[in-house]
């Protein structure tokens, strides 16, 4: 694939172009640098695909490096074929059945793809200018659910209940940031930190329901340092405590259960003016009212789109790697090439379709067109051709602090 806006100037296969593609020396002063800047010029084939060698250090480089199908030793439709099944909510052994492939195929297909993907997304989570943000938790479980997990297991952390908290923005329909982990303040905090990282200096308005770890979160984050003012000429001074910024808005949505069933549901402000939280809805595009709808949709989209996020499944996750890598893939696919319906666009003139169909009178919008990222829906194969420069990582040290990777490959799905 091209660049964001669609552009290509040479494809070749699979989709792969010349322009993103770098010299792989790790000591070379091109390292990283796409073709036209950097000092690579094409040099044939090696068994059968085009290659490229550096002038400054003479490394050759083959042009699905950097790519999901670099290394790859199966036909490129049958890998993509299985990506796009896992990440449309089909389970591992149904997708090995699908392409006539055995599990463990598709696991290392699985892990292929979601180290590209989370490259992808990463590399698209920079200074975005969102005014919204909206944050819940999604519960699933890991090997085993808490209430039955065997007391000689306890001590290991990866196993029982498993919390995806996500920060959703909800005028993109456009994943924020999540993590996996336990239903505590450090998950809160990491949270919370991503969408700090992931988000220009502005600060978003933020909604969530009333766990108690969102504004401690938001503080640790957003707040700044201050003095109490000491009361009376006796004793120490107060020590430094955490304030929220003038311009941090934070409400919750609160609901109100009786015997287990939700009665009424009320808001409240929590950080800001009550006025100035009033005037960021009066002038949102989806937002009329304090609410959480937005992320507790995509909750369901996330379930219906990740099996091992199914209820009542037997594909749930044995392992917490492999939970994420599912999710990455999930997202990726649901970012960029998944049309949202309630993003789509009216077409000026309608266009007619295949066969005795009915016009079409929408554009199809994905979440990154919303956001500006990309013109156009992206197929499975640009995902998995798009080349990030490793520049991206040397140059954000923190990113592995915030999105860790996960270890080695192995097959305790």
């Amino acid at each position: 694939m091209g660049t964001l806006d669609g552009s290509y100037d040479s494809i070749e296969e699979i989709g792969v172009d010349w322009e993103t593609l770098y010299c792989p020396n790790g000591r070379c002063e091109h390292y990283g640098k796409p073709f036209k800047i950097g000092r690579l010029v094409r040099n044939g084939s090696s068994r059968g695909e085009p290659q490229a060698r550096c002038r400054a250090c003479g490394s050759t480089v083959t042009l699905r490096y950097g790519t999901a199908y670099y290394g790859l030793e199966a036909e490129p439709v049958t890998f993509e074929t299985a990506l796009r099944a896992l990440a449309e909510g089909n389970a591992l052994r149904a997708t090995a059945r699908i392409v006539d492939v055995d599990k463990d195929t598709v696991c290392t297909w699985l892990d292929r793809g979601a180290r590209h993907c989370r490259a992808v997304i990463l590399s698209l989570w920079r200074n975005l200018p969102v005014t919204e943000c909206q944050l819940d938790e999604l519960w699933s479980f890991i090997h085993t659910k808490q209430e039955n997990l065997p007391g000689a297991k306890e001590h290991l952390d990866m196993y029982g209940d498993a919390w995806v908290w996500l920060a959703f923005a909800p005028v993109w329909r456009w994943v924020l940031g999540f993590v996996i982990g336990k239903h505590d303040q450090a998950q809160a905090n990491r949270l919370v930190e991503q969408v700090a990282w992931v988000t220009d200096d502005t600060i978003p308005f933020f909604t969530s329901d009333q766990w108690a770890a969102y504004p401690q979160a938001l503080l640790k984050v957003y707040g700044e340092w201050y003095c109490p003012p000491r009361r009376g000429t006796r004793g120490p001074h107060p020590k430094p405590r955490r304030r929220p910024r003038a311009d941090l808005l934070y409400a919750q949505v609160i609901k109100h259960r009786t015997g287990g069933r939700i009665t009424a549901i009320s808001t409240a402000v929590v950080f800001g003016d009550p006025v100035a939280v009033a005037a960021q809805l009066a002038h949102s595009p989806v937002s009329q009212m304090i609410n959480t709808r937005f992320v507790e949709r995509d909750n369901l989209t996330q379930r219906q789109q990740n099996r091992r996020l199914a209820r009542r499944s037997n594909s749930f996750s044995k392992d917490l790697s492999w939970f994420e890598k599912q999710l990455w893939l999930s997202l990726a696919y649901y970012h960029l090439v998944l049309p949202h319906d309630g993003l789509r666009c009216p077409l000026p003139v309608t266009e007619s379709t295949r066969g005795s169909g009915s016009p079409r009178r929408w554009r199809p919008t994905t979440p990154a067109m919303a956001a500006g990222l990309t013109d156009h829906v992206w197929t499975t194969e640009e995902l998995l051709s798009y080349r990030v420069s490793p520049l991206n990582w040397t140059a954000c040290p923190r990113l592995e602090k915030l999105f860790p990777c996960w270890p080695e490959i192995h097959h305790g799905n």
